[in-house]
């Protein structure tokens, strides 16, 4: 459910690389700011599980419902900040991400600026997968983010090519998907018939719960725009390839944390009804699960390489680059499958501060040195994907030490009164 952007920016991907090259590393820049953007702020959606989940664990359905309200405000406070900053700055954000003024850094421009106007509708669905997963409600979210997903795959490649809007055409196609995504969730929470209005200590409740995932995610998304950055310095051809394979990263990590998002409500509800062992025996089947999808999930890149790669781009350059980033990204999802499912559980006992230093500290050690010595010591973007794996599997340690010990489950509740 949380595949949206991932998804929108996947098919865009897929589209767009036939467009040519300059296209798809302007869809590599742009989106790559967009996604950095929407990813730095989804504690909207796990801080709001999270805090739903405790209030529906304790039988106040009501109050779960009310925190998705609160959160939804000020997913479309922040939302709107998003937009206004993205459109002041477009120019010389896409340019420094590019390396410099260009073909590449002009097309992420005009990618990004028109993008951007889908920010708050993209927070706004956040929030609402936040507290519909607090209350075990599965189903709906995922039928909205598909719902908004098809709507971006029929209009995407529809305003492309045969409207000849060309990379422009591919956002539009993303702002029509979110826009329809974000008006099913806000649908869902007007027919609980709660309360809309605003509560300032609220929303002020749900900024501090969430500071530790948004640091989190801050460090984590400037690592990626670090690794999209020493792509583009490699060349055009390695920008393209970092672009297919991130995406795909991307993607794949968002449909592993379905364990995650299983194991954040179930531990949230377990732990709110004073269930310990029901918390620990979700986090053992998680942790089994995630790891048995990572090697299929593996093993179908492997399988299908040679059919995928060819539906992003025919550009030679770009297939032999992309080819280099597959091993990895196909090595590294069993490490992932793990890492994604334990967060899960760790984020719904309301652990994030272990997992904000975690993370920070897998990136600070592995991701972004690996990244930046990419280039002058030539290694290229195998450099900059041994740093992602790296990372992986630093975290991987970090939350199995966690996981196995018992401090998690006494971590502080999520939800404040």
């Amino acid at each position: 459910m949380l595949a949206a952007e991932p998804l929108y920016l996947l098919v865009d991907t897929a589209v767009v690389g036939n467009l040519g090259t300059v296209a798809l590393g302007g869809l590599a820049v742009g989106g790559g700011l967009l996604a950095w953007a929407a990813a730095l702020l989804n504690f909207l959606a796990y801080g709001t599980t999270a805090r739903a989940a405790r209030r529906a664990g304790a039988g106040d359905r009501a109050g779960a419902v009310a925190e998705g309200v609160q959160a939804t405000w000020l997913a479309l406070a922040l939302g709107l900040a998003v937009l206004v900053l993205l459109q002041l700055l477009a120019g010389p954000l896409t340019r420094l991400l590019a390396g410099g003024e260009g073909p590449v850094a002009a097309a992420g421009e005009s990618w990004l600026r028109v993008a951007s106007l889908g920010a708050p509708l993209l927070l706004v669905s956040l929030a609402g997968n936040g507290w519909l997963r607090g209350v075990q409600e599965l189903r709906r979210p995922m039928g909205y983010v598909l719902a908004g997903s098809l709507a971006s795959l029929v209009l995407c490649p529809l305003l492309v090519h045969p409207a000849g809007l060309g990379l422009v055409g591919s956002a539009v196609a993303n702002v029509a998907g979110q826009a329809l995504t974000a008006a099913l969730f806000v649908r869902s929470l007007l027919r609980e018939g709660v309360a809309w209005r605003p509560h300032l200590a609220a929303l002020r409740a749900q900024l501090v719960i969430g500071r530790d995932l948004l640091l989190r995610a801050a460090v984590l998304q400037v690592s990626f725009l670090v690794a999209t950055g020493v792509a583009a310095r490699a060349g055009t051809a390695e920008l393209g390839a970092h672009q297919i394979a991130i995406q795909l990263f991307f993607f794949l990590a968002l449909v592993l944390d379905a364990y995650a998002i299983a194991a954040q409500t179930l531990v949230g509800q377990a732990l709110g009804a004073a269930r310990p062992d029901a918390a620990r025996a979700t986090a053992r089947r998680v942790t089994a699960w995630g790891l048995a999808t990572g090697v299929v999930v593996a093993g179908v890149l492997l399988a299908l390489r040679p059919v995928l790669l060819p539906l992003f781009t025919d550009d030679p350059a770009v297939v032999a680059q992309a080819t280099v980033a597959w091993w990895f990204l196909a090595g590294m999802q069993p490490l992932a499958g793990v890492v994604f499912a334990l967060d899960g559980v760790l984020m719904g006992a309301g652990d994030v501060g272990y997992l904000r230093t975690v993370t920070i500290g897998a990136a600070l050690l592995g991701f972004v040195p690996l990244s930046l010595l990419a280039v002058p010591l030539g290694w290229g973007l195998a450099g900059v994907w041994t740093g992602l794996t790296l990372f992986v599997a630093l975290r991987l340690a970090g939350v199995l030490v966690r996981v196995a010990g018992n401090r998690w489950l006494t971590a502080p509740a999520t939800v404040t009164a």
